[in-house]
């Protein structure tokens, strides 16, 4: 696995643009279409884990997950957040950065650091800050008792 088991390992996640375009949702061809260039990346952040460190041989026996990570669109968020544009394509990227004894430092810069870098290409997304499919709205709405302005009755 290349973890020393008593060495200690900060566990990151980021998420990078997967191209220069933005993006739009066709709902007649149920796909999505190109619909120009790529707005300014937002400030790039690091997610490092809440549990963070682990020491090698926590790594090698239980699972890491990053459900609590969230999202935004909002480039003023302070809660360290990971923050995309709506309607770009996103890859996101996992990280194991190897740490000295005694660091505590927070990890700013990949390329300064002893780390891999693990990419699943089946994780690839669009971000959306609203729902592109129109009967996953009307669900929503037929589900929400707080939606009954949307309601035609």
């Amino acid at each position: 696995t290349g973890l020393d088991a008593d060495d200690r390992y900060i566990v990151l996640i980021d998420v990078v643009p997967v191209d220069n375009k933005r993006y739009r949702y066709a709902y007649h061809r149920s796909s999505w279409l190109v619909a120009g260039k790529a707005d300014p990346p937002p400030p790039y952040r690091l997610y490092a884990h809440p549990d963070s460190p682990f020491t090698g041989d926590q790594l090698k026996k239980q699972i890491v997950s990053f459900e609590k990570v969230k999202l935004t669109n909002n480039e003023m968020d302070k809660h360290g957040q990971i923050v995309l544009n709506s309607m770009h394509r996103y890859q996101p990227r996992v990280h194991i950065v190897r740490r000295q004894s005694g660091s505590t430092a927070p990890v700013t810069d990949l390329l300064l650091e002893d780390h891999k870098t693990f990419i699943f290409p089946e994780c690839v997304f669009t971000a959306v800050t609203a729902y592109q499919n129109q009967l996953i709205t009307k669900l929503k709405i037929d589900s929400n008792p707080f939606a009954k302005g949307f309601r035609d009755s």
